[in-house]
Parts: structure tokens; C-alpha cells; sequence
């Protein structure tokens, strides 16, 4: 009898922590906010000007985020390294990243701004990664972790376009950068200013008339990349 009423004890127990465990299971909602500066970002009609004082307007904007790492305030980490994510400035719907955690508050996110070199190499892709959303080169060279086109007078190529592709994996070349922000937040959303002004200004400077094109890995991809690490940060509300 004493052998049966400590099983049935240790069956409760066991549920009781399941369910503790569920209970505290909720969502996380990541929202990346576009902008140029202060402002946000506007496709197509918006004219901006960049750090070198050039004009320019944006009619696309798109940007591979994978490896999310979420970090509470005890250090632990949970990890979401099989998650790949298109955000698009086009998509409003591709900008809100929602995951489960049991976290009660996140210290810290640490994210990868494109696709890692097995992913690059593992054949046919689907979901975020499909090329049919046109965020890939060829198997030489890979995916397009980060994308910005638009116009600017300042731009020497046909109607003025510019248009930077920011990828490339291989050693030498490599273009993925890992970002982390400290957030200490105990809401249910991280909210990330994306700003396109670092693009240009951040930790290089990137002239639209001196380079109004970056379609393959390269030193000026590289370059780019540092930029586009630098223009993530925590959205500062009023």
C-alpha cells in the first residue's frame, strides 16, 4: 500500500511540474521597426539624405535574421538555431518574429543577420530560405543576407538606381554578422529599430556615387555588413 501511495505521489508531482512548466509558457513578439534616422521608413515616395549628403529614396529593403538566442537575467539562453526569417519593409506581417519562451524577463537577444554557410551549401531551400524569393545568387555564392535598392541623383547608373545585394560565406568573404542588444525587458515584445542610415554612415562610410552597386561577396559586401550590424538597436519608446 505504501509502494502505490508513493507512486501516486510521484505522478502528481510529476504533472504538477508539467503543468508549471506550460503555464509559464508564452509568446515573445519580436518587431523589427524600419526607419531612416528618426523617421520611419517609407518606400518609394520619401526622398532622405544620407551622411554624405546624398539624396536618396528606398524601393526595397529585406534581411535574413537566424539564430535568435534569447537571454534572461540569469544568463540562461534559449535558442531558436533551426528559425530563419525574411524580414521584408514591404511586409509588415514578416517584421513581427513571435516565439515561445518561459522567460519572465529578457535580459538580452542575439541574432544573426543573414545565413550560415551550411544552409548556403544544403541544396534546395524552403520557406524563408526558397530562392524564389529572391534572395539568392547561385550556389557559388549563396544567399543575399541583406538587400537595399533604390534611387538617388547622386548615382551615376541607369535612372539612378543603387542597389546593394550583402552576402557571401565563404572564408575571406564571409558577410554574416551576429548582433546583441540588451533589452531588460518583462513584456511580452522586444521592439528593434532597423536604420537605414547606417547603411551608409556606420562603421565605414559608403558613398551612393562611389558605389552604387554591390552584387557579389567582396571586401565592399564585407563592409556593408559591418554596417548593417550597427544599425540594429533597441526601439526607444516616448
Amino acid at each position: 500500500m505504501r509502494r502505490y501511495s508513493i507512486q501516486i505521489l510521484h505522478t502528481c508531482i510529476v504533472l504538477l511540474t508539467v503543468y508549471h512548466v506550460h503555464a509559464q509558457q508564452h509568446s515573445i513578439v519580436i518587431q523589427f521597426h524600419p526607419k531612416v534616422g528618426a523617421q520611419q521608413l517609407q518606400l518609394f515616395t520619401e526622398a532622405y539624405s544620407n551622411s554624405n549628403g546624398e539624396p536618396f529614396t528606398v524601393n526595397r529593403f529585406r534581411f535574413y535574421v537566424s539564430h535568435i538566442v534569447l537571454i534572461d537575467e540569469h544568463r540562461q539562453e534559449q535558442t531558436f538555431s533551426n528559425d530563419y526569417f525574411l524580414v521584408d519593409a514591404a511586409d509588415t506581417a514578416s517584421q513581427k518574429i513571435m516565439l515561445p519562451t518561459s522567460f519572465k524577463k529578457i535580459h538580452a537577444i542575439r541574432f544573426t543577420v543573414g545565413v550560415d554557410s551550411l544552409r548556403n551549401v544544403s541544396g534546395v531551400q524552403t520557406g524563408a530560405l526558397d530562392p524564389m524569393n529572391g534572395m539568392f545568387w547561385t550556389w557559388n555564392t549563396g544567399y543575399v543576407f541583406a538587400k537595399l535598392e533604390g534611387q538617388s541623383d547622386s548615382s551615376h547608373m541607369a535612372a539612378h538606381t543603387f542597389s546593394y545585394h550583402v552576402g557571401g560565406y565563404k572564408p575571406g568573404e564571409n558577410a554574416t554578422r551576429v548582433v546583441v542588444l540588451k533589452t531588460n525587458t518583462d513584456n511580452d515584445s522586444i521592439d528593434i529599430t532597423v536604420d537605414e542610415l547606417k547603411w551608409f554612415g556606420g562603421k565605414h562610410l559608403i558613398s551612393i556615387q562611389q558605389y552604387p552597386v554591390c552584387h557579389q561577396p567582396g571586401s565592399l559586401a564585407m563592409q556593408l555588413a559591418d554596417n548593417i550590424a550597427g544599425s540594429f538597436s533597441i526601439e526607444n519608446h516616448p
